[in-house]
Formats: structure tokens, sequence, C-alpha cells
């Protein structure tokens, strides 16, 4: 949510992955930022689309009530890998991405429940960024409250409703608000990010989970853009998929977009 943020930084010119680290949710998180304008990385983007898949569904069977909660539990504080992939300027851009459980953990002046990202970052099969962050929450509710990195970011992040335990396709909701500083001493703000979660069909017995990362609200125009990462789920909240769309507006007013999805 800014979860651990994760940056990937695409400059046009000389394509590259800076970065794909999870803060918060930026990655509930990804948040992750383009380099120059998209309008090359465009051009043979793969993705997949969060309507519905399935054509022929039977509206008599269709499931429509989700475990949201015990989705986000296994998106961002269970253990698991994924690799995301893009093919931008004709390169090949990856982000293996492996979440470990810490256990319990201090963090802002309270006991909470820690998990550890480790992102590396790699352009036609060779490595350009290694990062670590981990996001602190509690359980029983779900909360969230922020994250810290390698790099020394701290964030601390206030979570503006509850998260259901069930959510109905069609519902969305506010989910955090994340301030962002240089360091723990939290002397130096550098970023505000707010997110929010929806819940759309896909198929019959699918549908995918959103989170929407805000730009940085410090900035009158955030050159970064925003984020979408979207995850399909079945009716127990387990994660099939995933992809993240990034929409950077240009000089033009206008905005492109393209889609890292999971292999």
């Amino acid at each position: 949510m800014p979860l651990s943020k994760n940056w990937i930084i695409v400059d046009i010119g000389n394509i590259y992955l800076n970065k794909l680290k999870d803060t918060t949710m930026k990655t509930l998180g990804m948040c992750i930022v383009a380099g120059l304008g998209l309008s090359a990385c465009a051009t043979g983007m793969g993705g997949m689309a969060t309507g519905n898949t399935n054509q022929n569904n039977n509206s008599a069977n269709v499931v429509t009530q989700y475990p949201v909660e015990t989705a986000l539990l296994n998106i961002y504080t269970k253990q698991r890998s994924e690799k995301l992939v893009a093919t931008v300027g004709g390169q090949s851009v990856a982000a293996d991405i492996q979440i470990t459980p810490k256990g319990s953990m201090r963090f802002n002046n309270k006991m909470v429940q820690g998990a550890e990202v480790s992102t590396i970052n790699t352009v036609n099969q060779q490595i350009t960024d290694q990062s670590v962050a981990i996001n602190y929450f509690t359980l029983n509710p779900l909360v969230f409250h922020g994250f810290t990195d390698s790099t020394g970011e701290y964030s601390s992040a206030s979570q503006t409703t509850s998260i259901p335990k069930i959510a109905t396709v069609g519902d969305s909701n506010q989910l955090i608000t994340e301030n962002v500083y240089a360091d723990s001493s939290m002397r130096q703000k550098t970023a505000t990010y707010k997110q929010d979660w929806s819940l759309t069909q896909d198929t019959n017995n699918t549908a995918w989970l959103c989170i929407k990362t805000s730009g940085n609200l410090l900035l009158t125009s955030d050159a970064a853009g925003t984020s979408s990462e979207c995850y399909k789920i079945n009716a127990k909240g387990d994660v099939l998929s995933s992809q993240v769309t990034l929409t950077q507006p240009n000089k033009s007013g206008t905005s492109k977009s393209m889609t890292f999805i999971s292999q």
C-alpha cells in the first residue's frame, strides 16, 4: 500500500528496471513509477483485462461474494512468490517477488506482525536492482500500519475504514492513507498516498480484487502517475494470478498505461 512501495522505473531511451520494492501497499503495492513517456512502452505490452473473461456465464451459478480480508492476508502477509513480467520497448522486464512472514515485531512503538518483501528486478534476464522491505500489520481485524525498507524509508499508514470479511461484487471503499518519510525520525515527509479497493466479477467463480494507489498527494502533479494492482481470487480468497497497471500523465494532458502480468 504503498504497502511496501513497489517501484518499477522504466526509462524509455535506456529501458531499465530500477526498483520494485514493496512499501506498504502502494503495494497493498505496488506503486510503480515510469520514467519519461510511456508511448514507446505501450507498443507490444501484454496485459490481462480485468473484465469478465468468461463469455458463457450461467447467472444462476455465479459467485458474487468473496472473502476480501482473507485475500489481502494471502497477498501481503503469507509466504508466497510471484514473478511480474512485461515487454517494454522490445525488452523483457521482470520482477521476482518473495514474501516471507517475520512474526512479531515492534514498529512505531507498538507490537505488530511483519512480512518481508524481497524483490529482484531484471531487464533481459540481467539483474538491475535488488531491494528488501517489511510491511507491518496487526490481525483480528487486519490493519496495516506502514513499512520500512532497505533505503531507510519509513511510512505510517492510517486505515480509514475496516476491511470487510466478505464483500459483494461491485463493492469498493477506501483502504489506507499513508505518509512516507525519509527515515524513522519522521522529520522529512516525502510523500502521501491514498489507496482504495474494489471488487469486480471475472468468471462465474472468480473476481478481481483491485487496489488503486493515488499519485503523491504532496505534489501538484506526480510524474510517476498512479498504479492499480489487481488480483484474481476465488471464493476461498486464494490468489490465482495478478497484474499491475501503471498510468502516467504526459505533457499533452493525456495519459499512457502499461501492464505487468504474473507469470
